[in-house]
C-alpha cells in the first residue's frame, strides 16, 4: 500500500473508531450527581451563648443565614436585648425580623430555677418565668430553656425534685394560654443526674413541660448513655450540644438514639466564642451532618 493509500485508510478507521465511541457513550444512562450528605430530619441552631452572646439581632441573622443554620435560642443578658422590659412595638418588631428571615426564633434561654429553699425566692422566680412565657409568645419563639442548679442540703433530695415538678406544672398549665413550651436544662450539681430529671418529669406529667437534653458528661454516669438517655427519651423537646469534636462525650451514639425516637426538632450549638465564626459555624454544621450520614 503506498503512503497516500495508508494515510487515508488510517483516517477512515479512526473516524469509524470515534463515532463509535461517541455511540456508546450517547448510550449510557445519565448519572446522578453526587450527593455528599443526606438531608437530616432535624435542625440545626445555635444558642447565643456564648458564640453570639455580643450580637444583635441583625448579626444572629445574618451569621445563621450564610452558615445554613435554621434557628437560635436567645439567652437573656445578653446584646441582642430581648428581655420582657420590650414595649409591644419592640416585641412585634423582634417577631417580625425574624419571620422574615430564613432563621427561626425557636426559644428564648433564661436562668430561672426551682430548687431553692427559699419560699419567696421560689415564688418570685415562677412569676418571672410566667412573664418569660408571655415574652417568648409575643416574639413568636416556641418555648423557654429553665433549669434546676442544684440540690440544697437543706432539704432531702427527693423534696426538692418534687418541688421543682410541682412548679414544672403551675408553668406549663399557665403557658395553656400561649402555647409555650416549658424545658427544663439537664443542668446543675446533682440535678444533671438523669435519674433525678426523670422525677422532675414525673412530677410535672404535662405535655407542654419537657426536656432540654445538655450533652453533659454525667449522661454516662449510673447504669450508663443508653439506660440515662431512656429515661427520657419522651420528653425530649430540645438539644444542646457542645463542641462535637470532644472524645469524652458519644456525640455520633446521640443523634442515632434521636434519630431512632424520631426526633425532629433542634439540635442547638452551645459553643464557645470564636474569632472565626462563619468557618467555625459551617464546620460544626458539617460534621453535624457527617455524623448522622454515618448512622
Amino acid at each position: 500500500m503506498g503512503r497516500r493509500s495508508f494515510l487515508k485508510a488510517a483516517g477512515l478507521a479512526m473516524s469509524g473508531l470515534a463515532a463509535g465511541l461517541s455511540g456508546v457513550q450517547a448510550a449510557e444512562p445519565k448519572r446522578p450527581a453526587v450527593t455528599f450528605a443526606r438531608a437530616s430530619l432535624m435542625k440545626l441552631g445555635t444558642v447565643t451563648y456564648n458564640l453570639a452572646k455580643d450580637w444583635d439581632i441583625e448579626t444572629i441573622i445574618k451569621n445563621c443565614s450564610e452558615t445554613s443554620f435554621q434557628g437560635v435560642e436567645l439567652r437573656t443578658t445578653h446584646k441582642h436585648g430581648v428581655e420582657v422590659t420590650l414595649t409591644k412595638a419592640q416585641r412585634e418588631e423582634v417577631k417580625k425580623r425574624f419571620n422574615d428571615s430564613p432563621v427561626e426564633l425557636h426559644s428564648l434561654g433564661s436562668a430561672f430555677d426551682y430548687h431553692t429553699p427559699d419560699p419567696a425566692k421560689l415564688r418570685k422566680d415562677i412569676e418571672a418565668t410566667k412573664e418569660y412565657i408571655v415574652l417568648a409568645h409575643d416574639v413568636g419563639a416556641r418555648g423557654v430553656k429553665v433549669r434546676p442548679n442544684a440540690l440544697p442540703k437543706e432539704l432531702p433530695p427527693e423534696k426538692t425534685l418534687e418541688q421543682i415538678g410541682r412548679s414544672l406544672m403551675e408553668l406549663g398549665k399557665f403557658s395553656e394560654g400561649y402555647g409555650i413550651e416549658v424545658r427544663l436544662e439537664v443542668h446543675g450539681a446533682g440535678t444533671s443526674l438523669l435519674p433525678n430529671v426523670k422525677a422532675i418529669m414525673d412530677a410535672a406529667a404535662h405535655p407542654l413541660v419537657g426536656v432540654c437534653w445538655n450533652s453533659n458528661p454525667t449522661d454516662l454516669e449510673g447504669e450508663g448513655f443508653n439506660h440515662n438517655f431512656d429515661l427520657v427519651k419522651d420528653r425530649i423537646m430540645l438539644v444542646h450540644m457542645r463542641d462535637l469534636h470532644l472524645e469524652d462525650y458519644p456525640f455520633r451514639h446521640l443523634l442515632k438514639r434521636l434519630t431512632e425516637t424520631g426526633y425532629t426538632g433542634y439540635c442547638l450549638a452551645e459553643i464557645p466564642e470564636s474569632q472565626e465564626p462563619l468557618r467555625l459555624m459551617r464546620y460544626y454544621r458539617s460534621l453535624w451532618l457527617a455524623y448522622q450520614e454515618l448512622l
